[in-house]
């Protein structure tokens, strides 16, 4: 009979770490990929800023020195990333791959011009900046006209500042939710024990050495539950990584081992935090309070 019991109460103290680890795993695991989020979060909106084109349409009449002039000084330009020049050719070469016929064959003659195509750098596709550009290009007798989607421009930025900051909204109530989470786990943890813990302090011993083998468990605890949430993130990093080559989001490994490093130190500070707590709160208890 004894031993029935010995073994029911094993068994229902492994479900108690193993809820714990659980919870602990599953709370982490989330925050860590919020914590990525936040990280490439402008990564990601200046990859969407750079895909901006400013088409540059060269007049006819213009000759191959100041076009190749113009494109030596927009690639020396701090606000340019990069610049294509498209020939009229090239232009009817792709109308022709994109419609799936030759449009010369109606027209009879190639109406396109020569065009450069200008990628900004992020922090500079704004409509200010896109305005001074335009304004500057146009000023040369030999451009023609400065095209880019402005209305486009104008969206994304709105919609980068607002995403931003619900993620930091979000953020915080994630934050505290998985610090309620965490906590209940091991409060739960710690009051199947809170006869032991009363009993411990009837025969004199002191708060502190009560204490130090709950916090060492539910540390233990938390340090397996935070592994658990790191092979989980480097798993999703591994994937979006390969999936969005573009993103690069491997190029700063210092941040991302940073992230990982506050994960693993996150499950071990609030699990010696929670179970400080609801130990003290059972050490306080009269006996009588206890049932």
């Amino acid at each position: 009979m004894s031993s029935s019991f010995e073994k029911h109460q094993k068994r229902r103290l492994i479900s108690s770490y193993f809820s714990v680890v659980l919870s602990i795993a599953l709370v982490l695991f989330l925050l860590g990929l919020l914590g990525m989020l936040i990280l490439n979060a402008k990564k990601v909106s200046d990859h969407f800023k750079e895909q901006v084109v400013v088409t540059i349409y060269l007049k006819d009449s213009a000759k191959e020195v100041e076009t190749k002039q113009l494109e030596k000084s927009l690639a020396m330009a701090d606000y340019v990333k990069s610049t294509e020049y498209v020939s009229k050719d090239q232009a009817a070469e792709f109308m022709k791959a994109e419609n799936g016929e030759d449009f010369m064959d109606f027209v009879g003659y190639n109406p396109l011009q020569n065009s450069i195509d200008v990628h900004l750098k992020a922090d500079f596709v704004t409509s200010e900046h896109l305005e001074k550009i335009s304004a500057d290009a146009l000023n040369k007798n030999f451009v023609d006209e400065v095209n880019y989607d402005n209305d486009l421009v104008n969206l994304m930025n709105d919609n980068v500042k607002k995403i931003s900051f619900w993620v930091l909204i979000i953020s915080a109530i994630f934050t505290l939710i998985a610090v309620l989470l965490i906590n209940s786990s091991i409060r739960l943890a710690v009051y199947s024990k809170r006869f032991t813990i009363k009993t411990m302090q009837m025969v004199g011993a002191t708060k502190q050495f009560i204490r130090l083998p709950f916090i060492w468990k539910s540390v233990r605890l938390g340090m397996i539950g935070a592994v658990l949430a790191l092979i989980g993130m480097a798993i999703v990093l591994y994937y979006l990584n390969k999936t969005f080559l573009e993103l690069e989001l491997l190029s700063n490994p210092f941040l991302m081992t940073l992230l990982f490093v506050f994960i693993f130190a996150l499950g071990i500070v609030i699990t010696w935090i929670s179970t400080h707590f609801a130990t003290q709160r059972f050490l306080n208890l009269k006996t009588d309070q206890l049932y």
